[in-house]
């Protein structure tokens, strides 16, 4: 495998010490660094690493591809899906350049794994070994209570956010993940939204159909009985038993993600002759799931003036319920919304912009619907009335514009707003003499349309401004 704090040859069916997952972790983003990045996303109570790679051809920008996290052992206690993830990050490292299924997933997703979210439980027994692993971390919180609950309560377990906590909420804050899910042991069976609610999710129907596929696709290549719980291997949360302070119902609905819960185990601490059978059990399934986050609809919102793109809500009309709705990204204005199969009706908006609803959008299952949506600026094509002439120019500009001033010997005041009426900048000009004409410099100014107003005690002047 490469890199001297890579595991030679190595064949997963071993739990390894602490320090020979830090070692792996950077191993495979020195082996690999084209394809691999590794990021330390905080600390645990005693100082060990929460550690995270992102795997994909392009780690260190941010193209617009659909962003997945799979994210492991909240529960310390819990370690199969800990050793699964290490496989799943090492079979696509390897993988992609001779495989076409890892090659084209890192070409066209930004992939992150957390192989170990409580590595103070899981080695609660020291570095040495996962033997005497606790669920809890080492203040003795669940950490799979401790997070803020769709019904408002910002600490439901009663406990202050765990460092660990902390470090996975600014995770979400930072990412948008399309789709994520969180690896547990204990039982066999895919568990969705919602925990906290007896109401279904918007999107129940599509949970329960990617959940299906995921535990189908297992049934075809594992021992008979594996993953047949409940509804054949699926189970809405509430339903199940009813829990408050889960990352799953976190990110759902504080980050319009879609995560599920993943029980993946009957036995807590598997047998470590048992995991390659495990991995041969869920690993298509990984991949198939992955997949799903660019299925549905997506495409790309921007500026039809200047082609820039929007941080736009995209909502399912007469669908979307509980922050189901989904945000295109800011710096891509790309979006993808998974969904079962339509005809659906988006609307999309954005503050400063004249609202759009396309309808009879047709989405298939396992395949990918694009809409690209151009939003226009409120009173785009609609002079704005001048008071007096125009004074600024060039208009559009890259932010160095001139302003004839409609009087000489006076100073003014100068403000600019957004489309939305939000004061942006303000400043003095100062026209004293016979300057008629000032040059000022707004390239830090984002693309987009303004309003920029001269006053200087008795009269006020106004323009358009266009940055592009």
């Amino acid at each position: 495998m490469g890199g001297k704090n890579r595991p030679q040859n190595t064949i997963w069916n071993f739990y390894p010490t602490y320090d020979q997952y830090v070692s792996y972790m950077v191993g495979f983003a020195a082996a690999h660094p084209t394809i691999c990045k590794l990021d330390t996303l905080g600390t645990t109570v005693n100082g060990r690493l929460l550690l995270m790679v992102k795997l994909s051809d392009s780690v260190n920008v941010n193209r617009g591809k659909p962003e997945f996290l799979y994210t492991s052992t909240i529960h310390g206690d819990e370690v199969c899906g800990y050793i699964l993830m290490l496989h799943l990050i090492d079979s696509l490292v390897n993988g992609y350049g001779t495989i076409t299924r890892v090659t084209n997933l890192l070409n066209n997703f930004q992939i992150y794994i957390n192989p170990l979210a409580n590595p103070d439980g899981t080695y609660y027994g020291g570095n040495g070994t996962v033997f005497g692993a606790q669920r809890y971390n080492a203040n003795g919180v669940d950490l799979n209570r401790n997070f803020p609950d769709p019904t408002g309560l910002m600490h439901p377990d009663g406990n202050s956010w765990q460092p660990e906590t902390k470090a996975f909420m600014h995770l979400d804050s930072t990412h948008h993940f399309v789709m994520s899910a969180n690896f547990h042991a204990g039982d066999e069976v895919l568990n969705y939204p919602w925990d906290t609610w007896s109401r279904l999710h918007a999107d129940d129907a599509w949970f329960q159909l990617v959940c299906h596929e995921y535990a189908d696709t297992v049934h075809h290549h594992s021992h008979a009985g594996y993953m047949t719980e409940l509804d054949d291997g699926i189970t809405n949360g509430y339903a199940w038993y009813t829990i408050e302070g889960g990352r799953q119902d976190y990110t759902t609905y504080y980050h319009y993600g879609r995560e599920v819960t993943m029980e993946i185990s009957y036995i807590k601490l598997l047998p470590a002759d048992s995991l390659i059978s495990y991995w041969n059990y869920n690993k298509r399934s990984f991949l198939n799931y992955i997949e799903e986050s660019n299925y549905g609809i997506n495409g790309q919102v921007t500026d039809t003036t200047n082609g820039s793109p929007l941080n736009a809500k995209v909502m399912i009309t007469g669908h979307d319920i509980d922050n189901s709705f989904e945000y295109s990204n800011a710096a891509s204005g790309w979006y993808y919304r998974p969904i079962s199969p339509g005809p659906w009706d988006l609307t999309f908006s954005c503050p400063g912009y004249t609202t759009k609803t396309v309808h009879g959008i047709n989405s298939v299952f396992r395949h990918t619907t694009r809409m690209n949506v151009k939003l226009a600026p409120i009173g785009f094509g609609i002079p704005i009335t001048q008071k007096t002439f125009t004074f600024a120019y060039p208009n559009p500009s890259d932010g160095n514009i001139h302003l004839i001033l409609p009087e000489t010997g006076v100073s003014y005041a100068y403000t600019i707003y957004d489309l939305t009426g939000k004061l942006i900048q303000s400043g003095a000009i100062d026209g004293k003499g016979e300057q008629s004409i000032v040059s000022l410099n707004f390239t830090h100014l984002q693309k987009g349309i303004y309003l920029l107003k001269l006053d200087n005690g008795s009269n006020s002047f106004e323009n358009k401004l266009i940055i592009q």
